[in-house]
């Protein structure tokens, strides 16, 4: 390709549904939905880039947002996997953390292991805390093991052994015993793949990393071979769970870390789209047909946790914290045994979908909800223009008319009324419960469902301003196009923080940038491309939680706020510019932010150390091209939409016809071709310069 021609990038998310695709190309953004094949997902991917307008050979970047990991999990479908660990321990992975979800339900079953008991294997070995050696490993059992894992022609192995983040030398030896034996199995060893202390946790991720391993292997193997039949060049870049690309053969090699590919995505391109507008902090919300998921952004910089749960499994490696409740589109609304109104979990899913659709759904629905309030018209955005069926969904709403004495419309509102308190707890979650005030945020609403809920939510949590990107249906697929190279590191080393040596800290942090160094240059990132994000997990003597501050050199500022702000650089780590007094004093500054309250005099402890090595990625020109126009001339139609159960005659605009910095008073509608935003009465919608749709609630942000 020519030196002079336009950089053309591609982003590929895969849904439930559709398979999205989002190309940039000279500045100009193009939107493609091709039907996903769940049953080889490489398939919707591979039809939908054989249909895009640029040749294959002129693509420069390739972002890939998946669920296949996901999916495993969920459906319990991965390879058959053997796990080996200290003996004594054979079965800590299905002992758990013997916690109860409900202390009250008799019946509650634990989540099947991931390796069933006869696929789990002891050796005799044992190190102690600090990594010394009190049983060496017996060599012999394990090549014995060997030949019984041959027998068996496991598809891969998962090598935990007690106390390995402070020494890895004996799951290495496993491995490599295991080679030399013949056993033809991916090997997963922990110290790898999760470096850090709990042991059902890192035992659980290491044994689906182990399980995921093959599924992946063969699936992204089967996508970059079917990408280069076609003619693309640009090597395969995945979605992390931790809101960063990463290399497809580190994804191969590392499935676990992509668990939350999608919706990190989603969040990545929410941060991407308020920062243009100057905003870097803010909530994020995605609502599709089945769920909502939330998230908030402090800096610039999606919040990460590692305590995320994947299906029935809670899953340790660093994830973007996304808080999920079951409130989407399609979840269905009922009455209780007690006589309540409830919506949700359950989802009419796809097909048939709401009634509205006319697709042959029978139960009444969010979206069937906003159907009879007027909000919507499904004869505006669905392809085939199948119609509003009302009447079938007024029946539908009889039943629980009656039940919460009112008329359908009375009961639609009360739909609505349940769905957004959930979603409200969601958002509270994930700003409030984590000691941030909304009133400070802004609100990026994006997918399917989500604009039409959320300048009701904004406005009940006191948020000033709600921001709807022009490519909200497709955005997790745009995130991927404007997402780093990230890769974490981690190791857990639980002793006193007044017993931590500066330079033995230097020495940790000065391995991670070094392997950093390396998978970044292997992803295709220059020297100057590269920052270094450190920080330190510590926690009160005796507690079993703990807080994550950062770390940063003298000088640097002891107010640090964020990893960002005061951890990142391109040099190496000094042990002489750690202040470990202002470390321990952001601790406990991060303590009495979260939990209210901090204690000063009581020993503090670490507990792990961590790196975030990130390959900046200059992200394409999205500026949307200037629109001229009159407002007036945008408007479709003047129909009946109840608000707060009056009748108001509201205008419902076109968005792809409002004119740049078009501005229009609510109560308003602005439909789209992937969302409908709702304006209520006394809040003000406006176009900015990258089309984003931004709602003005009248929250004063105070």
């Amino acid at each position: 390709m020519d030196d002079s021609d336009p950089e053309t990038r591609v982003g590929v998310d895969v849904g439930g549904t559709f398979t999205d695709l989002v190309t940039v190309r000279d500045g100009r953004v193009r939107v493609d939905k091709t039907p996903s094949t769940p049953a080889a997902p490489e398939r919707g991917v591979l039809t939908g880039l054989q249909d895009l307008d640029a040749p294959l050979g002129d693509v420069d970047f390739f972002g890939h947002g998946t669920t296949v990991a996901t999916n495993a999990v969920l459906e319990g479908e991965w390879a058959d996997t053997a796990l080996v660990t200290t003996e004594g321990f054979r079965d800590a992975l299905e002992i758990g953390r013997q916690d109860r979800p409900d202390i009250y339900d008799f019946d509650a079953e634990k989540p099947a292991p991931v390796v069933e008991r006869d696929r789990r294997f002891e050796v005799p070995e044992r190190v102690d805390e600090r990594g010394d050696v009190l049983e060496p490993l017996d060599e012999a059992a394990v090549r014995d093991l060997a030949a019984d894992l041959r027998e068996r022609d496991v598809d891969s192995v998962a090598v935990s052994l007690l106390f390995s983040f402070e020494r890895p030398d004996h799951e290495r030896r496993v491995r490599d015993l295991l080679r030399a034996a013949g056993v033809d199995a991916s090997v997963s060893l922990s110290s790898d793949v999760l470096p850090e202390i709990r042991e059902y946790e890192r035992t659980l991720a290491t044994a689906l990393n182990a399980a995921l391993k093959p599924v992946m292997d063969d699936y992204l193997g089967a996508l970059a071979d079917g990408a280069a039949d076609r003619g693309l060049t640009a090597p395969l870049r995945v979605m992390g769970s931790n809101g960063g690309l990463m290399a497809a053969e580190a994804a191969r090699d590392r499935p676990v870390n992509t668990l939350l590919s999608g919706p990190a995505a989603g969040v990545r391109g929410a941060t991407y789209v308020a920062g243009r507008r100057g905003v870097d902090d803010l909530v994020t919300m995605d609502m599709g047909g089945t769920s909502c998921d939330v998230s908030l952004v402090r800096g610039g910089d999606p919040l990460v946790t590692t305590d995320t749960e994947v299906g029935d499994y809670p899953v340790s490696v660093p994830t973007v914290d996304v808080h999920t409740v079951g409130a989407g589109g399609g979840s269905v609304a009922h009455v209780d045994a007690g006589g309540a109104l409830r919506v949700g979990p359950a989802s009419a899913g796809a097909d048939p979908g709401p009634i509205c659709y006319g697709r042959g759904g029978a139960r009444p629905t969010i979206t069937d909800a906003h159907l009879l309030l007027g909000r919507i018209d499904p004869a505006g955005f669905l392809p085939d223009a199948l119609g509003r069926d009302a009447d079938a969904v007024r029946d539908a709403f009889e039943p629980l008319a009656a039940a919460v004495g009112g008329d359908v419309e009375d009961a639609a509102a009360g739909v609505l009324r349940v769905a957004n308190a959930d979603m409200e707890r969601a958002l509270r979650v994930v700003s409030v419960e984590r000691g941030f005030d909304p009133r400070e945020f802004a609100l990026v609403a994006f997918g399917g469902a989500g604009p039409l809920h959320a300048t009701a939510l904004a406005e009940s949590l006191g948020i000033p301003e709600v921001v709807v990107p022009r490519a909200a249906g497709v955005l997790s697929a745009l995130g991927l196009l404007i997402s780093d190279v990230v890769y974490d590191y981690s190791t857990s080393m639980v002793r006193e923080w007044d017993a931590v040596d500066a330079a033995d800290l230097a020495a940790v942090y000065e391995e991670f940038e070094r392997s950093g160094r390396e998978e970044l240059a292997a992803a295709g990132r220059d020297v100057d491309e590269m920052r270094f994000e450190r920080t330190v997990d510590l926690r009160y003597a005796g507690q079993s939680f703990d807080l994550s501050v950062p770390v940063a050199d003298a000088g640097a500022g002891d107010a640090a706020g964020t990893a960002g702000d005061a951890a990142s650089d391109t040099g190496g780590a000094d042990g002489a510019a750690f202040d470990l007094d202002a470390i321990a004093e952001r601790f406990h500054d991060a303590h009495e932010r979260r939990y209210g309250h901090a204690a000063r005099d009581e020993p503090v402890e670490l507990v792990t150390v961590r790196l975030r090595a990130r390959g900046l990625v200059e992200p394409p020109d999205l500026a949307a091209a200037h629109r001229d126009g009159d407002v007036d001339d945008a408007v479709r139609e003047t129909r009946r939409v109840v608000f707060g159960g009056d009748d108001h005659a509201t205008p419902v605009y076109d968005r792809t016809a409002l004119p740049t910095d078009a501005a229009v008073d609510g109560p308003a509608v602005v439909e789209g071709p992937e969302s409908t935003v709702v304006v209520h009465p006394g809040q003000t919608a406006s176009v900015d310069g990258d089309a984003n749709l931004v709602v003005a609630t009248g929250g004063d942000g105070e």
